[in-house]
């Protein structure tokens, strides 16, 4: 079983610190040395990066893991990620953690039996010519069989848009030793209608992915929960919502019921584009960053 790689109890999840443009290179670079030195143990990138955009945000950190959250394993060949991920390690040793998915069928032209795939790109990173370790990967599992394949062949499982049922229910697949490490997504607005609207506004582009309505309805949603941006209930189950104490229990929630590290997302009107540094701030006064 591979060892858990140092992520610490809470870590940043972020799509607004993925961008190509040098523009905004500066003020990404510093957003990322303050989430460093606020203390979250990792940043996770979102916005389906690649090795680079990782090896960016660790040119500008100095502690903290970086984390692809998730690279799709149909934009980047095995190979080529391998020698990536040798090259920035070399540099940050210990430091890159590779998340891997099967991203979706509506998304990927060439989408065709995901955990095949899956299991054959983790061979292909086993046999490259430097190799990345198991224990420095982890796999966006949602399913019981890509939860397997987390467990025995990966780190552990990353998991997006879940609750802590299914995080009580992953770790029983998973076992004892395995990494697990949801996603949260938050909202800090203690007006309940407006944090809500604000939630529903970034939901509902998820809903229309069948990976995670799927997985919502093995957790006992129904199709009635998916309109109009999610139901109170389904609202309710995947966000938290309201002050930083209301995150607190939320994360507490989670922890609870098996979660190793969080990492939380906080949502805003524009996710991709705001970095929500204030929020940052409040949350790593509230939240254990090293358990």
């Amino acid at each position: 079983m591979a060892s858990h790689p140092a992520l610490g109890t809470i870590g940043v999840w972020t799509g607004a610190l993925h961008s190509t443009d040098p523009a905004k290179h500066p003020r990404v670079r510093e957003a990322a040395a303050e989430v460093d030195e606020l203390g979250y143990g990792a940043l996770w990138l979102g916005g389906s990066p690649g090795p680079d955009e990782a090896a960016f945000l660790l040119d500008a950190t100095s502690r903290l893991t970086v984390a692809t959250g998730i690279l799709s394993i149909w934009d980047h060949e095995p190979g080529y990620v391998a020698e990536r991920y040798a090259a920035i390690d070399a540099r940050h040793e210990g430091r890159f953690l590779l998340g891997l998915g099967v991203s979706h069928g509506t998304m990927v032209e060439r989408y065709a039996r995901p955990y095949s795939a899956m299991r054959d790109y983790l061979t292909a990173l086993d046999s490259a010519p430097t190799p990345v370790p198991a224990s420095r990967r982890v796999l966006a599992a949602l399913g019981p069989k890509m939860l397997e394949l987390s467990r025995d062949h990966a780190a552990g499982a990353h998991p997006y848009l879940v609750t802590p049922e299914f995080t009580a229910s992953a770790r029983e697949t998973l076992g004892s030793e395995a990494l697990l490490a949801p996603e949260l997504k938050v909202v800090l607005d203690t007006d309940l209608e407006r944090a809500r609207a604000t939630a529903r506004g970034y939901l509902s582009f998820y809903l229309g992915l069948p990976n995670y309505t799927n997985n919502l309805l093995r957790l006992g949603f129904a199709e009635e929960d998916f309109k109009d941006g999610g139901s109170d209930r389904l609202v309710g189950s995947v966000f938290a919502l309201g002050d930083a104490e209301a995150v607190r229990r939320r994360v507490d929630e989670f922890l609870a019921a098996g979660a190793d590290h969080l990492a939380v997302q906080v949502v805003t009107a524009n996710t991709f584009e705001d970095i929500p540094l204030e929020a940052w701030r409040t949350l790593a006064e509230a939240l254990p960053l090293r358990g």
